[in-house]
């Protein structure tokens, strides 16, 4: 796989569409300062999801974008396609060829595409990924990176060979692998808690359980009884239906035997007002109302004509001349005349006056005792009327008598039912009060045998967690100490086979390796390991000839291997004097390596101090350093395990330091660490152990004290609906209590108030007929009081008109006079010029006279016909009694007629608002039967009765099941 081609649209300073070709090995860019060339490095790092503007040396990241130049315009994007040979397959794609492509807009907007489909950076980072290339799994050496890649720490350069190497991947799956499993484990934690959050919920959810286990109970029994209280209602429904349908029927005859005596009464009333209208009553009240008309018309075009002529002859006065000096001294001289006469008419009304005064004040009192007699019995409390009244307050009383005894019945009956119920709950009380009593003392016991096993269990769970502890810490010890030993095993074993150890084990004389057979302090294997190099691995016998037999056995086994004889002498002596004589007084017993190793044989502590004659041991290669260039012939070693000697210098230690002293230390600590978890082991069981006891103790506990409070819980809730029933029962026992005595009292006084009635009704009776006998007198002098009325009336009026008449015509002729005497004595100079006017004006005087003569004859002929009139209508009035009497007597049957028709009517309508109350009612009902349980009338009515509690009515073990489910409240499907 290799890059084949690199399409660059727009990108930095590729304004036009470029494109590179790329072949196998390697492409070079060649170019002066600023043609691009780090452009090309920065699309290839763009189009493979650099998202940082610094990763192509850029501020933000639309600068990627053409800019534009003094004879180009800018560019609204930039695109790079980066296309890939795929032929060997390495991709995760059908294609031999993938074609990268990355877009950005400067709206911000960017676009990826595989081939030309659109996808996301994701996409392109999973697709690349396995190929080793992508954003963050390839290296792209950039201007200025070469110094930072020579310059860089251990750490920054083993991730840069990392990513080369295609291990950067590998990484990143496993940093994503790792997210997922502490997700996981985060997970689990919360699955956890929801565990416990479920369990401690369980309780609380058993209860729910049977509370629905319950309430489908009594749902299905409150739907039993349901069903069987509506086909009883429909029923009674229909009965009542029939009832009232015969109840109407009824009623429609007798409305139609009343509606035949009406038109008798009301054709009798007929034929009596006919005869009245015969009389003439009707018309001569009609002239008398025109008369009276006539008579005040009359009156008021006569004064009208009065004034009309005082005006008149006031514009007369006013219009004389010198001519007519004698006229106005005729006229005054008149004037006077009749000033005197008004003067004497006006005296003589006063006696006239006096005398209509004593007429009224007589026909006051006689009217005032007429009305006396007439008001006695006041209009709205006659003797009818109050019969009437009393007959429709004695029925209306036996109806509510009726109905109130069928309401104390049932009073009584619900109070007796009420007062069972009330002693039955009394009882349940009484026993649940026991129950919830019996379990308040266990609960104590329970309760403290609870906290006990939980105080049990959490020491357990404590101990156990110790235990768990302590065998994890020595799991870990044996863990180390067994491959410490592994090791120094494996490396004794490697060392031994390239000392030929192995092959000369049958071979009589020969030790082992010189690492087996020595002993070296705690803090000097390093310096030790240094000093004796290969020595360490060499095979020690036990004398020269053995070695000699050993090293024959070596080579005609083709096997090489070192060997040390024990007995050896010399060398040692040199270089332990050349140490001597180059080390500083006292420097070589305090730093000598020999000191510091041992042997259980004899001769090889010989050996030791021939092979570590001379070495000196220090801190730091420095100081090595400067030892060695003073004494050439030295050996010096550090405690890092460094080696400076003539024969060469060295840094870090050369062998793992393994020797059998320290694979019998690392045996002997694995065997106490196998004794530990051995011990570590037991504890755990035993705690184990008691921690499950412990579990199963609290939890045998926890299940006795939730069923305690479970069976605790049920009596207290039952204790409760009990004493609240109870409380409900006794409200309604006082309230049906206080409604039955409020029943008996009104029946009481009803029926006392009955008995009153129906001693009233025969006096009630006998006062109604006299006083329609009362009431015909009354009629009789009320009409001819109305007559004298009338009369005297019109006299006053008379009276008032003259009165007024004579005051007004004495006023007058006053005025006139005294005008006419100023005229007299006034200038002539206009009297001249008025003459023609004063004509005009006398003639009008004239016609007004003529005028008023006319109108005082129609006065008197009007007056003549009113009184014929009054003594026609007084004739009348004998005759007329008659026929009223009879019309009265006809209309009163009429109203008794039409009293029992208003009370059939309403009788009917309050039958038919039954009728029709019932109908709704036995509809609504048949509905709410198909909708609530989808049953037929005819089904519910033949349904049987469902077993209820003895003396308990359907009804109200209903309205029990409905305070019962109250009490449990909404129930969850899902609990």
């Amino acid at each position: 796989m290799f890059l084949k081609s690199l399409t660059l649209k727009g990108f930095k300073s590729f304004a036009d569409a470029t494109t590179f070709q790329l072949e196998p090995g390697v492409t070079v860019v060649v170019g002066p300062n600023g043609s691009g060339k780090s452009n090309v490095v920065d699309a290839i790092a763009w189009v493979l999801g650099a998202q940082a503007p610094s990763a192509v040396r850029s501020q933000k990241m639309d600068d990627v974008i053409f800019a534009g130049t003094a004879k180009r315009p800018a560019l609204g994007r930039a695109e790079v396609e980066l296309t890939i040979d795929n032929s060997a397959g390495l991709l995760p794609i059908e294609f031999t060829e993938v074609a990268v492509s990355r877009t950005l807009f400067r709206t911000g907007e960017s676009e990826y595409a595989i081939n030309g489909v659109n996808c996301r950076l994701l996409d392109v980072q999973e697709l690349l990924s396995d190929a080793g290339v992508g954003r963050q799994q390839h290296v792209i050496v950039s201007q200025g990176q070469i110094d930072a890649v020579l310059n860089a720490r251990p750490e920054d350069r083993r991730s840069i060979i990392e990513e080369a190497a295609g291990v950067l991947k590998y990484r990143r799956r496993k940093e994503k692998a790792e997210r997922r499993l502490d997700a996981t484990e985060a997970s689990l934690l919360r699955v956890q808690d929801l565990l416990r959050e479920v369990r401690r919920q369980l309780r609380p959810l058993e209860r729910q359980a049977d509370a629905a286990r319950r309430h489908g109970a009594l749902v299905a029994e409150l739907a039993a009884l349901q069903v069987f209280l509506a086909g009883r209602d429909i029923a009674a429904l229909r009965q009542r239906l029939a009832a009232q349908a015969t109840e109407k029927l009824s009623l429609g005859q007798r409305d139609t035997a009343i509606r035949h005596e009406l038109a008798e009464l009301d054709t009798a009333v007929l034929a009596a007002e006919a005869e009245l209208t015969a009389r003439g009553d009707t018309d001569l009240g009609d002239e008398m109302v025109r008369v009276e008309q006539l008579r005040e018309r009359a009156r008021g075009v006569a004064a009208v004509i009065v004034e009309r002529k005082r005006s008149m002859e006031r514009d007369r006065g006013q219009l004389m001349d010198s001519g007519v000096v004698a006229s106005l001294e005729a006229d005054a001289g008149r004037l006077r005349v009749e000033l005197e006469a008004v003067t004497t008419e006006l005296a003589a009304l006063g006696p006239a006056a006096e005398e209509l005064a004593d007429d009224e004040e007589r026909f006051a009192a006689r009217r005032q005792e007429v009305l006396a007699s007439v008001e006695q019995v006041q209009p709205g409390s006659p003797a009818a009327s109050a019969a009437a009244e009393v007959r429709g307050e004695l029925r209306s009383m036996r109806a509510n008598v009726e109905r109130g005894e069928a309401e104390a019945r049932r009073q009584r009956n619900r109070v007796a039912d009420q007062r069972g119920r009330s002693e039955r709950l009394e009882a349940e009380i009484e026993r649940l009060r026991g129950e919830c009593g019996a379990a308040e003392a266990v609960e104590a016991s329970l309760v403290e045998d609870a906290e006990a096993a939980e105080a049990r269990r959490q020491a357990a769970d404590a101990t156990n967690a110790d235990a768990l502890a302590t065998r994890q810490s020595a799991v870990a010890e044996h863990s180390r100490w067994q491959a410490r030993a592994e090791a120094l095993r494996m490396a004794l074993e490697s060392a031994r086979a390239k000392a030929g150890a192995d092959h000369l084990v049958g071979v009589e004389g020969v030790l082992g390796t010189l690492l087996d057979v020595i002993e070296i302090d705690a803090g000097w294997e390093a310096a030790v390991e240094a000093a004796l190099g290969e020595a360490l691995q060499a095979v020690v016998v036990a004398s020269p000839a053995v070695g000699r037999r050993a090293l024959e056995s070596l080579e005609s086994s083709n096997v090489q291997a070192a060997v040390l004889a024990l007995g050896e002498a010399g060398g040692a002596e040199g270089r332990g004097a050349g140490l001597g004589a180059g080390a500083e007084p006292g420097a070589a017993d305090d730093r000598s390596v020999v000191g510091h190793v041992r042997s259980r044989h004899g001769g090889v502590a010989v050996l030791l101090e021939r092979l570590l004659a001379g070495t000196v041991r220090v801190t730091a290669w420095t100081e090595a350093v400067d030892l060695v260039l003073a004494d050439p012939t030295a050996l010096v070693v550090t405690d890092q395990g460094d080696r400076f000697g003539p024969a060469g210098w060295r840094l870090g230690a050369a062998g793992g330091g393994a020797t059998a002293a320290a694979l019998d230390e690392a045996q002997q600590r694995l065997g106490v660490a196998e004794t530990d978890l051995q011990r570590a082991e037991t504890v755990l069981g035993a705690a184990s152990a008691e921690l499950r006891a412990a579990q199963l103790a609290e939890a045998e506990l926890t299940r006795r004290l939730d069923a305690h409070d479970a069976g605790f819980t049920a009596s207290s809730e039952a204790l409760a609906r009990a004493q609240s029933d109870r409380r409900e029962i006794n409200a309604e026992l006082e309230s049906s209590a206080h409604v039955l005595a409020e029943a008996d009292e009104r029946l009481a006084r009803e029926r006392a108030r009955i008995a009153e009635l129906e001693a009233a009704v025969p006096a009630l009776e006998a006062d109604e007929a006299a006083e329609a006998a009362a009431a015909r007198a009354r009629g009789q002098a009320r009409t001819e009081i109305d007559a004298r009325a009338a009369e005297l009336t019109a006299r006053r009026k008379d009276m008032e008109v003259r009165n007024a008449g004579l005051h007004e015509r004495h006023q007058f002729l006053e005025r006139r006079l005294a005008d006419t005497e100023r005229r007299l004595a006034s200038d002539a100079v206009a009297r001249a010029e008025a003459q023609q006017r004063r004509l005009v004006v006398e003639r009008s005087i004239a016609a007004i006279d003529r005028l008023a003569a006319l109108v005082d004859g129609h006065r008197a002929t009007v007056e003549v016909r009113h009184g014929e009139l009054m003594e026609i209508r007084r004739r009348q009035s004998d005759e007329v009694r008659a026929i009223a009497q009879r019309l009265d007597d006809t209309r009163r049957r009429r109203v008794a007629a039409e009293r029992a028709l208003d009370e059939n009517r309403e009788r009917s309508r309050r039958v038919e608002l039954d009728e029709t109350e019932v109908k709704l009612r036995l509809e609504g009902a048949v509905e709410a039967l198909r909708r609530d349980h989808d049953l037929e009338p005819e089904a519910a009515i033949a349904a049987r009765q469902p077993e209820v509690g003895e003396g308990t009515t359907p009804a109200a073990r209903v309205r029990d099941l409905d305070r019962e489910l109250r009490l449990l409240g909404p129930i969850n499907p899902l609990a």
